[in-house]
């Protein structure tokens, strides 16, 4: 088990204790989730937040730290000798416990007498994403299952939002080991395309490169011919020459923290001129955003000047006409990148989605849009130093918008359909960065990934 210093969790604890203030908090662990009989069980995954302040990636466990007494306990059961007999002999949870700062362990089932006990105080929790631990949730704390969620702590979530928001240099060089082996997913999957093989055949190149650095993927790969298809997780098409393939794939390592890196490629190893004049759009988009990445900036307006930058390339290329500034207001570029510029990234690819968006990543007084695109856009607030974020644009054409927009007469003074016909076949191009907001501007995190077209066509010659 791999961990960060002792002193690391037991300051993040500190720090929390001191921004809730008093009452109990609650930690939910997450359990083993079975696939299709009881024994047979998906990969086991921690809470993000559980491991944030206890580290341990274990299933089965919960915690609790009183900010009245200082008290801190971990509850959980050991392994027993029927346990030891199937998997091996294993490290007791009190000496995992001991490593993170806690000496306090008690059996599993203590939860229950404990949570009775200390109903009279103020019991801090987060929505539960599981349906077990809402069940657990609605069990200790005497409430309907349709009532936990509506007596959440918000104090609780947003001290860990103001916490897990900033990375730690500890944080950012795991998040950099994390991109480094995304990364090399990326170059081993450009290596490994060729026309008539199935998507499949490359995307096992990258989980093999995965699992040879001991991780795992953040989120399922997202790798497809079809990259109009925004979150696309099939692979059975065969790679035909001339077409592009669309790679987002990320990995997790050993201390559950994420890459998410997109890569667009040509199938056959060469940029047909369509392909290269949509291609350069995105990455000077992509270039020009990172470029402008500070603190104090709205990440909202930095995805509204990368949409007005590809409306006046693509009236360049006639695929649009008219004013770019009212096309811009308008939300006509949502045709064309119907997703948000970026998020935050941490342990969670899409950094405590599990809190709600509008917590993470928006403020008060600051509502999301309704255009297409936009109202997708998971991070809009200011960004401020140690943040960790992505910058993902994409261009795409999307048969289906297309004939729907169109049908419905929508944008017609603005929108070449007739055109755009020329494109229905293309796809999609999507490239994709993890960056740190530094004191004065950003830094992209990793070693050089392949990214231009010339680098893209170079790697996948070797």
């Amino acid at each position: 088990m791999k961990l960060f210093p002792s002193q690391t969790y037991i300051n993040r604890r500190n720090a929390l204790k001191e921004a809730v203030g008093s009452g109990l908090i609650l930690f939910q662990g997450n359990d083993e989730a079975s696939m299709n009989y009881a024994d047979n069980h998906y990969r086991f995954r921690q809470d993000s937040t559980f491991l944030y302040y206890f580290g341990i990636n274990q299933a089965g466990l919960n915690a609790v730290i009183d900010c009245d007494s200082g008290e801190e306990i971990i509850f959980g059961d050991e392994f027993s000798i029927d346990d030891i007999i199937w998997i091996g002999q294993q490290e007791t949870l009190s000496n995992k416990a001991e490593k993170v700062g806690i000496l306090n362990v008690r059996p599993a089932h203590g939860i229950d007498s404990f949570l009775e006990i200390a109903r009279h105080k103020k019991i801090h929790y987060l929505p539960p994403y599981r349906a077990d631990n809402l069940n657990k949730l609605s069990q200790w704390l005497h409430l309907p299952g349709s009532k936990v969620n509506q007596e959440v702590s918000q104090k609780l979530l947003m001290a860990i939002i103001n916490q897990r928001s900033y990375k730690s240099e500890e944080e950012i060089e795991q998040m950099t080991e994390a991109v480094n082996i995304s990364g090399q997913m990326h170059i081993n999957a450009m290596k490994a395309v060729k026309p008539g093989q199935y998507e499949f055949e490359a995307v096992s190149e990258i989980y093999r490169t995965a699992k040879a650095s001991n991780s795992y993927l953040a989120y399922p790969a997202i790798f497809s011919i079809n990259g109009q298809i925004l979150h696309n997780h099939y692979h059975g098409n065969k790679m035909q020459s001339g077409r592009l393939v669309l790679n987002d794939s990320g990995a997790e390592n050993e201390m559950c923290y994420s890459g998410d890196i997109t890569r667009t490629i040509p199938v056959d190893g060469k940029f047909t001129t369509q392909q290269k004049d949509i291609y350069d759009i995105v990455l000077e988009m992509e270039t020009s955003s990172i470029d402008s990445l500070k603190p104090g900036l709205l990440y909202k307006d930095i995805h509204v000047n990368a949409n007005r930058l590809m409306l006046s390339k693509l009236k360049e290329l006639g695929l649009v006409k008219g004013d770019i500034e009212e096309m811009t207001n308008l939300g006509v570029g949502g045709i064309f990148m119907p997703h948000g510029l970026g998020h935050m990234i941490g342990m969670d690819v899409h950094d405590m989605e599990n809190f709600g968006e509008q917590l993470v990543g928006y403020r008060e007084g600051l509502e999301r849009s309704t255009q297409l695109g936009l109202k997708s856009l998971r991070l809009g607030r200011e960004l401020e130093k140690d943040f960790v974020i992505t910058v993902e644009p994409g261009l795409y054409f999307i048969p289906d918008l297309i004939e729907k927009w169109k049908a419905d007469k929508i944008f017609t003074d603005f929108i070449n359909y007739d055109k755009l016909k020329e494109y229905y076949d293309f796809g999609g191009i999507r490239i994709e960065d993890n960056i740190l907001i530094t004191e004065n501007g950003s830094q992209i995190l990793g070693k050089p990934i392949p990214k231009t077209t010339e680098e893209v066509e170079e790697t996948m010659a070797l």
